[in-house]
This record gives structure tokens, sequence and C-alpha cells, in this order.
């Protein structure tokens, strides 16, 4: 996990050979059908470690014949790659949008939506920054449209702060990371200021905050644990993520994270076996790699949509924020984009 974390859309690949055992006759079976299986896996940088732990925990349980990619490049981008059926698992920290909805149906790509755990996007800053928390009302503060070039300085931000320079990281506008933090914080998906650096690569943002007294940037919770020692993570409202409070739902800024599957796809035997194997072991690789697993009965009713090829999203092409699972697996699921209330 920590090697996932570390390298740039790096790509994990997972061998899993035939038994050394069987001689001629098995290394030809080996070599047909199910040896030439793959999975292509691509998407949030995100979901990317619980992925990559998914896929290497897979690679040394099975003996198939299955090789199994994964890739790092945002949600959006992961959606671009999956609509256009280059790969059959998209990682999403986010669900898809009504535009993705309409490009998969255009291309006959119908989809199995799976809640696979629990994030909660961490605000970081400097360890030397005597700050400590934000309201959401302060973040706004930050990071709306209007704050472009205009707030430069802590002070701006809260006059007891010092008045030293806001250096700015985040994430790109193709992570689902950047989409659910701007609705949350700012009201409206892809509204932010843009004076900021932006990266793909939540690793590059750890290190734009590391390295810079006045920085503060966001990601999931999984890149703050991996480098505790070198940031700091702030209150929001009072509350300081944590699996605790990221499961009850008290963090502001918790959300859920998905695979889709690729509905044809799934009938493959090796592409079922991944996903059951996922769903079935995400409640122990979840925290591993530092996020929350959801409740056991929320991962059962996730089995049988498996195992039924339900497809379709419960959300209807739109994000939400403060949608609790039971909420959320309560929903049905539709391949038709809902309308917004106004």
């Amino acid at each position: 996990m920590t090697r996932g974390l570390s390298i740039r859309a790096a790509v994990v690949v997972v061998a899993i050979a035939a038994l050394a055992a069987c001689g001629g006759e098995g290394q030809q079976q080996a070599g047909g059908g199910a040896g030439s299986e793959q999975i292509a896996i691509d998407g949030s940088s995100t979901v990317f470690p619980l992925a990559e732990a998914a896929a290497e925990g897979f690679g040394q349980s099975q003996r198939g014949g299955a090789r199994v990619t994964v890739g790092e490049s945002g949600t959006g981008g992961g959606f671009g790659k999956f609509c256009r059926g280059e790969t059959q698992i998209s990682n999403a920290s986010r669900p898809i949008s009504a535009e993705e909805m309409a490009i998969c149906a255009g291309a006959n790509i119908q989809y199995v939506e799976i809640p696979i755990a629990f994030d909660g996007i961490s605000v970081v800053v400097h360890p030397s920054n005597p700050v400590s928390g934000v309201t959401m009302a302060e973040l706004r503060r930050v990071w709306e449209p209007s704050a472009e070039r205009t707030v430069t300085t802590w002070r701006q931000v809260n006059r007891s702060w010092a008045n030293a320079p806001l250096q700015l990281f985040g994430p790109g506008t193709a992570s689902g990371t950047f989409d659910f933090f701007t609705e949350a914080v700012n009201g409206d998906g892809g509204a932010s200021r843009t004076d900021y650096t932006p990266s793909e690569d939540d690793n590059v943002i750890v290190q734009g905050v590391a390295g810079n007294a006045g920085g503060m940037g966001y990601f999931g919770y999984a890149y703050y644990e991996q480098n505790r020692e070198r940031l700091k993570v702030l209150a929001i409202d009072g509350v300081t993520p944590s699996p605790e409070t990221i499961a009850s739902g008290s963090y502001a800024l918790s959300r859920p994270m998905f695979i889709y599957v690729n509905a044809e796809a799934l009938r493959r035997p090796q592409v079922r076996r991944f996903v059951d194997y996922f769903v079935q072991n995400a409640a122990t690789l979840a925290p591993r790699v530092g996020y929350v697993a959801l409740p056991a009965d929320a991962y059962t009713a996730i089995g049988e949509r498996v195992g039924n090829s339900q497809t379709g999203t419960a959300f209807g092409g739109h994000n939400e924020v403060g949608l609790s699972i039971t909420e959320l697996m309560a929903r049905p699921l539709s391949s038709e984009a809902a309308l917004v209330p106004q």
C-alpha cells in the first residue's frame, strides 16, 4: 500500500499463474482461454490504494490465470476509459455523472454500481501551522471562485491567524475528490478558485503542503494516514477526521467510494471472481489502507447486487453530500438521469 501511495500513476500488475506442478497439460490450460484473461481497472487516485490491495490479495489467493492492472487517471479520466470500453472496472470517488451516464449509454455499456468503502476528505496544512481547525464557512472563503487572486493570506480568512501567504494545493478538475469537495464546500460541484497548484496525483499535493509553511491542501483520508509525520489535519466545525467520525457521518466531508463494473464483463468468470473477492474482503482491506469499511449488511446487499447483475446508479447522475450508506442502499437503481430539484 505504501508503494501504491508513493508512485505517480502507478500500475499494479498481478499475474495469477497456474500450478507449477501441473506439467505440460496444466501449462497448456493456463496458456489458453482463462490464462489470457485481463482485467483493466482505472480511475480515482483515492480509490487506487484499495483497488491495489484487492488486486494483490486476489493474486495471492487465486489460481485462475487472470492479469489485473490498476491505474489512476482520476475519476473523470477513469469513466472516460470505462465508457469507451477500455476498462472493465472504474474506480470512482463520486457517483457517475449524468454526462458520463449518457456516454456509456451511447456505447451500450451498462454497469453495476458498487459502494466499496467510506472516506473522509482531509484538509491538511504544514505541521508548523498553528491553525488546528476551520469552519465550513472559512473553507469556503479560501476555495470559492471569488477568492481567486483576492484571498491570498491566512489572515484574510480569519483575523486571528498569521499574516502569512496562503499556498494552495488540490486535485485537478478530473478528480472526483474535486467534484465532491467543491459541492460540499462551495455548494456547486466544480465551482472553485483556479489559482492553486492542481494535480491528479495526491502525492504531489502531499509534497506541496509538506514543503510550504503556508500550504493547505485536500485529498482522501488514506493519504493523510500515510503522511501523519509530514502533515497536520484540520478539524472541520470541531470534528477531526478519523475512522470513527467518518463511519458515523459526523465528519462533514465523509463520503462513499465506488467501483463500477461493466455488466457484460461481469459475465466472464475471472471478472466475477475478482469482483466477488473485492466485495467479500473490502471490510478487511479498507482499514489496512486508511479507509473505513461499510457495515456488514451493506456488503451482503452489495454481494446480492453483484450476483444478480443489477445495473444502474442510485444517484441519478448527480453527486450528493451527506447521504448515509443506509439511505444509499435503500435507494432503487436506475439507468436514467434524474432531474435536479430547483
